[in-house]
């Protein structure tokens, strides 16, 4: 485990150093999952357990950007606004519940479920009738977490995952019904991690610690915002947890592994900082995700190449080999697209729910980066949506784990319904997708997210 104190080293001193270069030729597990839910990526990626603390990723605190851009007043919308109605970046201040969902938007879903609507209620039922959802749900923590690649040994992985998505689940269900045993049991489930976590081990312990750092503060957002009954001194303590236990394993980043690693720890970092009140851990990892994002998704205004990653010098076939050697670079293709779809959608979706979160706070990050979200979707969707896949992507003319997964729903919600980007194949497979599960960090979207959008939120 990182200490605290480099962590609080680097936010003020805004020092970055070039982290090493990690090895990432790791691969997806199969798990007992949940009915529903996506059975596939339910475990961990490889990656070199000699990873140096002095890798600072997200190049926190340095290259200023310009005020327009950097300044955390930019893009503030409706969704952005504080309990008086003030603009939250404009104060200062964060909005709460604001990690993922807003309050006005859980109480849209919450008048949609009522009212029987579709696909919200559909949705909803799926959740509820989960193993997640259930008020049996019994937590499992630990003291060390320790996770290796492959998740050879699994050693509490898989059950902080699964405590994460019901500590979530369980949250969405107390706003939803009102139920005050729900929020019992989200409250159970945190306050027993809190007591117990000491640390992540192992070659996987900053992709574990992303994961479950950026579905486990969610529930606390809401519970800490909407119900009476979770006692201060629990709070703190869960924020002591995230502070020293999580946030130095994310908020370096790791600019050398693939997309998904960064990005599941710029999602994390960003959590951590709403929950805590931390403006500067937040702002780190805004920067964090618009240094990644031209690094993850290709677009022709490029050049030649792709842009190597953030804090590396990867160039000629080093970086082409980075990115799984697509046989060409075409707009929208994914560092991580000939590699497998369960990565891919696992860096697309933590650099989606970043930009959600972000965009809550009065910062529209999808607006910036609007034309190379949209190009990553529309690519990568089209083969879901049955486009042949043409013989020179990958070497081979074959994508490997082509499946829908648990995502899209968040992204689509935003470019589709808020900005009017169309995006013709990931409408075609959202539609299909509906209701989505829970897996990692992508959990319950189509109940959240459907169609919220369109409605201004």
């Amino acid at each position: 485990m990182r200490s605290a104190a480099l962590v609080s080293l680097v936010l003020v001193t805004g020092c970055a150093f070039e982290a090493p270069e990690a090895d990432n030729d790791g691969g997806i597990v199969m798990d007992d999952a949940d009915p529903g839910s996506n059975p596939g990526m339910t475990d961990l990626d490889a990656r070199d357990p000699a990873r140096s603390d002095s890798g600072v990723g997200g190049d926190l605190g340095g290259d200023a950007l310009p005020a327009e851009v950097g300044s955390s007043d930019a893009s503030a919308d409706a969704a952005g606004k504080d309990a008086s109605g003030k603009d939250a970046a404009a104060t200062g201040a964060f909005v709460h519940p604001g990690i993922l969902v807003q309050r006005g938007q859980l109480e849209l879903v919450k008048a949609k479920i009522a009212a029987g609507s579709s696909p919200w209620k559909l949705a909803f039922d799926q959740a509820s009738a989960s193993r997640f959802g259930a008020l049996t749900y019994k937590a499992t923590p630990r003291a060390t977490v320790e996770c290796g690649s492959y998740s050879v040994p699994d050693y509490g992985c898989s059950d902080e995952k699964d405590d994460a998505t019901a500590a979530y689940t369980h949250a969405l269900l107390w706003y939803f019904t009102g139920d005050e045993a729900h929020a019992k049991k989200s409250a159970e489930i945190l306050d027993a991690w809190s007591a117990v976590l000491k640390e992540h081990t192992n070659s996987n312990a900053p992709l574990q610690s992303a994961w479950c750092a950026s579905v486990f503060p969610r529930a606390a957002e809401i519970l800490r915002s909407t119900w009476t009954g979770w006692p201060a001194v629990s709070q703190a303590r869960y924020a002591k947890l995230l502070r020293d236990v999580y946030l130095p394993e994310v908020v370096h980043g790791d600019p050398g592994a693939n997309g998904n690693w960064e990005l599941s720890m710029v999602e994390a970092t960003m959590a951590i900082g709403i929950f805590l009140d931390d403006k500067a851990i937040f702002d780190g990892a805004v920067t964090m995700w618009r240094k990644r994002v031209p690094a993850y998704i290709y677009l022709s205004s490029d050049g030649a190449t792709p842009v190597p990653p953030p804090g590396t010098t990867k160039a000629g076939s080093a970086l082409t080999t980075y990115w799984y050697s697509p046989g060409k670079f075409v707009d929208g293709v994914v560092q991580e697209t000939c590699r497998d779809f369960g990565h891919l959608e696992l860096g697309l979706s933590a650099m989606f729910n970043a930009a959600e979160t972000a965009r809550i706070q009065g910062i529209d990050l999808y607006a910036e980066q609007k034309q190379r979200l949209a190009a990553g979707l529309e690519f990568n969707t089209q083969f879901l949506d049955g486009v042949p896949i043409p013989t020179w992507l990958c070497g081979t003319g074959k994508l490997t784990d082509l499946a829908p997964g648990e995502t899209w729903e968040v992204v689509f919600n935003a470019l589709d319904g808020r900005l009017g980007v169309s995006l013709p194949h990931t409408k075609n497979v959202v539609n299909k997708n509906r209701p989505t599960g829970s897996n990692h960090q992508m959990v319950w979207e189509t109940l959240t997210h459907a169609g919220v959008g369109s409605t201004g939120l």
